[in-house]
């Protein structure tokens, strides 16, 4: 039953092939087998979102997400909104916002805000207010957060257009 299973799947843009035992999270093995690190793992309950990853695009708390379950899958963590080592747009944003202060829940709400941003381009101020309100920070108040996530969106549509 709890035999290792050898998993295929691809993390930002790499394939990846590990072998876990079927009981291991997502998070666990992007932290501790793939050693990407900016997934943070808060309350292993889903609730704060601080391990917010995409998979196939689409926003999952890896603490709660079996790794076997995503096999096969496209994994994206926070490294890979790395610009060749300068910030992305989003991370950018939230500097220039004060999006973040501790940084302990950044790495999820960029996830998140990726995966909302790319389903709903032209989202408005109220529609990221109520995707972003399935993450928990402690220190911003979110504000900074939506008004960063916004500037992001308004400023990939102005380069679109």
């Amino acid at each position: 039953m709890n035999d290792p299973h050898l998993l295929s799947l691809t993390v930002n843009g790499t394939e990846e092939e590990v072998v876990v035992e079927p009981r291991r999270t997502l998070a666990d093995v992007l932290r501790h087998e793939l050693r990407l690190t900016g997934t943070h793992v808060g309350c292993e309950h889903g609730v704060c979102g601080a391990c917010t990853v995409l998979v196939d695009d689409a926003p999952v708390r890896a603490c709660l997400m079996f790794a076997v379950q995503a096999e096969g899958a496209e994994v994206r963590t926070v490294e890979s909104l790395d610009d060749g080592g300068r910030l992305s747009d989003l991370q950018q944003s939230f500097s220039d916002h004060h999006g973040l202060q501790c940084g302990f829940c950044t790495p999820g709400f960029l996830m998140l805000a990726e995966g909302v941003l790319a389903e709903s381009p032209d989202a408005g101020r109220e529609e990221i207010r109520e995707a972003l309100s399935a993450n928990l920070c402690r220190c911003t108040g979110y504000q900074t957060i939506v008004d960063a996530v916004h500037a992001t969106a308004t400023s990939r549509r102005e380069t679109t257009a």
